[in-house]
């Protein structure tokens, strides 16, 4: 039997492609080096990001030498707790789309089971192709997105959405990317009730809580980014809430600590104004003190604060 000639694989071959070049032309250094500094930590998370836009660039690199292998499947889903940056992540990830032309305008419209589940027959439809019409160009990203399903009540609407998703996730790669995001738990029900979903899903990151000296990083980047900073016992104070804070209930990482940085800074203005020094300077308005930090019940009390983080697991993440 005569073996098959080997052909060669390309003259293209003799005209490689420069994939510095083509790294450097698309700007996703740009977005990249914005995730590093908007983000403290979540190094295995920056790590898949970095992965999966290396694996576009390689992709559209081999569109230009005719090496299809089909439109690579981009719907992910994000899981952890509240507060570990899931949305501000899924909006980076929308603008390396966007820069290596894999979504025609890069923005993400973030929504809930609120914005795509109607209350009443001939409702749902309609809310979910609204939505899906929004977010066509870019990233549609669905924040506790086993909610959508509900087997339990028989009168919910829920799977109506959920089929109308999946058929545009089939039919619009080349224009939409669906983020799920969630409780890990949660998403793993949900993806098993759902087997359509789950094998449209291609990548799945887990995104880890922060550590304590992380979260007083995030809080002196958060402050930092408002023109305010904490004293050094303001600093030490707010290490020893975040201890406490964390063995509490409803702790939600990034959110916790900007609940407790808005309290802080409300104290401070009370202080300030209650104080006998009436011409402030510069510093006096910027600075945290620990005073500011250990009013909270979190110390009297080993309480959450009334007005800020009680429900935090009840609400959508943002993030």
């Amino acid at each position: 039997m005569k073996k098959p000639s080997k052909e060669p694989i390309s003259s293209d071959d003799d005209n490689p492609v420069d994939l510095a070049a083509e790294f450097r032309d698309s700007n996703i250094k740009e977005v990249l080096d914005k995730l590093d500094l908007e983000l403290i930590g979540l190094k295995p998370v920056k790590t898949r990001i970095r992965e999966t836009a290396a694996l576009l660039l390689v992709d559209r690199l081999r569109k230009k030498l005719d090496l299809t292998a089909g439109a690579p499947s981009l719907h992910m889903c994000f899981t952890g707790n509240p507060g570990t940056g899931k949305t501000t992540v899924a909006l980076r990830m929308s603008e390396i789309l966007h820069r290596l032309g894999y979504v025609r305008e890069g923005h993400l419209v973030s929504v809930t089971r609120d914005d795509l589940v109607g209350q009443y027959i001939g409702h749902t439809a309609p809310k979910t192709k609204e939505v899906l019409k929004k977010a066509m160009g870019g990233v549609l990203f669905i924040d506790e997105a086993y909610y959508l399903y509900k087997p339990e009540n028989e009168r919910d609407y829920g799977a109506e959405s959920i089929e109308i998703l999946l058929q545009a996730m089939e039919n619009n790669r080349d224009d939409l990317v669906v983020i799920l995001a969630g409780y890990k738990d949660r998403m793993d029900k949900f993806f098993h009730s759902n087997p359509g979903m789950r094998s449209r899903i291609a990548h799945h990151i887990d995104f880890p809580d922060y550590g304590a000296d992380e979260l007083v990083a995030i809080a002196k980047l958060m402050l930092a980014a408002q023109n305010y900073r904490f004293s050094p016992e303001g600093e030490k104070a707010f290490r020893e809430y975040i201890g406490l804070r964390m063995k509490l209930e409803h702790f939600a990482n990034a959110r916790s600590v900007r609940n407790a940085l808005d309290r802080a800074r409300l104290r401070q203005a009370n202080r300030l104004f209650a104080g006998a020094k009436k011409n402030l300077s510069r510093i006096d308005l910027m600075t945290i003190e620990a005073e500011d930090i250990r009013a909270s019940r979190v110390f009297k009390e080993g309480a959450v604060d009334l007005d800020g983080d009680e429900g935090a697991n009840e609400i959508p993440s943002i993030g």
